[in-house]
């Protein structure tokens, strides 16, 4: 199925360790913007942390606070505001238990300092910075030393809770989640962080939010790919088209993607959207070519074989003729499709047949070309055009089934980790689960029914401005 929208996770994800957006994920964004896909953030922050990234990187909408407030350059597409009840009692059980809270507002998160701090650019930059043995140690000489200099006055956040809130932030340890959602089964308890819990409305999630953009702008969850790192982003990852965890991400996270990527720190955005396809991973070694679907298919036989031919050379004979042999396949499933009756196709084949004696026939009377490159490109080159012109004597837009034709054969790769291919004719093999998981035949008929509905439209359009 051809991907229409891409979302990031924030933290961990679209910035790298040292909280900025890598130069390769901003050139990506740019490549998926010029291809018509929408691009866009899935994440437990706030608006008010998020509104730079919508005008730098120019993002079409904003799945913030877990799915709860959700947002678009120009509108607020849904905000869903906890209950007062929900929060008196969060609120008393952080009093109770001495808890750290924020409360996630329109503007951002008001309350705790820690979580403030925690949660802020600085505070990011020196968690990151930390290693992982001193963590428990950093973190509760932190609180102490926080509390002692400004400890926490719950009584304030019953003033702020006046206002809509969309999201809590509770300090607490990952063993403590279950406590908390049997203390609260009426809020979804998430996390993106190994110090504080997320607590959102019943049944929100990342995964939620999506849909709901997906409603607004008009595509399906299957045909999103969504990048996370940590575990509020497991059901997002499972439940999106292609879910995708970066290097530096939880094992859960891993575990619930379709594909894991490099870190935040290594191209790991650009990797993966190179991966399936859907933008060239330019280097300094191989060319590229301005033609972006020559670059798709260079990137599939780049994964599956290795082997680039960056200097022109003309195919031998043998290999010329198993490309051509790939080719008659075609043609025959072109025919074989087009019939209405076994005569029918029958005929067609015999068809086929003489019009390739009479080609033999035709060739043979000319000499040899003396450089064969030039033979061949030539030959392949009207080939091209054919199949474009076919597509336009169809009325059908040959780019978005080329797309799905080329994230199928992405799935190529077997559970090994490699290609595999025919001994004899060198034809790439599909693994046993493809057809069930990358076969392109249903992506290719939703689009065919959007182009056909997207047809109809016009000339009822059309027909309508006669009459007026």
């Amino acid at each position: 199925m051809a991907i229409k929208a891409v979302c990031f996770d924030i933290d961990g994800t679209l910035l790298n360790d040292i909280k900025s957006v890598q130069k390769s994920t901003q050139k990506a964004i740019k490549e998926l913007h010029q291809q018509g896909i929408l691009v866009g953030v899935a994440t437990g922050r706030g608006p008010s942390f998020i509104n730079r990234f919508m005008e730098n990187l120019e993002l079409d909408f904003a799945v913030s606070y877990n799915g709860q407030y959700i947002f678009t350059r120009d509108q607020v597409i849904y905000a869903n505001a906890l209950s007062k009840k929900d929060l008196y009692r969060v609120i008393k059980y952080a009093s109770n238990k001495r808890r750290e809270i924020s409360l996630g507002t329109e503007t951002g998160l008001v309350g705790s300092n820690i979580i403030n701090m925690g949660t802020s650019r600085f505070g990011q930059l020196v968690s990151r910075l930390i290693p992982k043995e001193w963590a428990r140690t950093v973190q509760r000489s932190f609180k102490h030393v926080v509390r002692r200099i400004k400890p926490q006055n719950h009584s304030n956040l019953l003033t702020i809770v006046q206002k809509p809130i969309y999201q809590v932030v509770l300090v607490a340890t990952k063993e403590e989640t279950q406590v908390l959602r049997e203390k609260f089964p009426q809020l979804t308890i998430t996390r993106s962080s190994p110090y504080s819990a997320d607590l959102i409305a019943k049944n929100m999630s990342k995964l939620a939010g999506i849909r709901r953009v997906g409603r607004y702008f008009g595509f399906d969850v299957q045909e999103v790919m969504a990048f996370g790192d940590s575990d509020n982003d497991l059901e997002m990852l499972a439940g999106v088209g292609i879910g995708v965890a970066m290097g530096n991400g939880t094992e859960e996270a891993k575990k619930a993607a379709a594909y894991t990527t490099s870190s935040n720190n290594q191209d790991g955005i650009a990797k993966a959207l190179a991966h399936y396809g859907l933008i060239h991973l330019e280097n300094d070694i191989n060319f590229s070519s301005s033609d972006d679907n020559f670059n798709k298919v260079r990137d599939f036989h780049e994964l599956m074989d290795g082997r680039l031919q960056d200097i022109p050379q003309a195919f031998d004979p043998i290999q010329a003729s198993h490309r051509a042999n790939f080719k008659i396949e075609e043609l025959v499933e072109f025919l074989y499709a087009s019939q209405t009756s076994s005569a029918d196709f029958e005929q067609s084949i015999a068809s086929l047949h003489r019009a390739l004696d009479q080609a033999v026939a035709k060739v043979k009377q000319t000499p040899p070309s003396k450089d064969a490159l030039l033979g061949q490109v030539d030959a392949l080159a009207d080939l091209l055009y054919f199949s474009y012109g076919s597509f336009t004597l169809m009325g059908v837009d040959p780019k978005p089934i080329f797309d799905s034709v080329h994230e199928a054969n992405m799935g190529k790769v077997f559970p090994d980790g490699k290609a595999h291919f025919d001994p004899a004719t060198g034809k790439i093999l599909k693994p046993a689960d493809w057809h069930q998981h990358f076969a392109p035949e249903p992506a290719i008929s939703l689009e065919l029914d959007r182009q056909i509905r997207k047809a109809q439209a016009r000339q009822k359009q059309r027909e309508q401005q006669k009459e007026d």
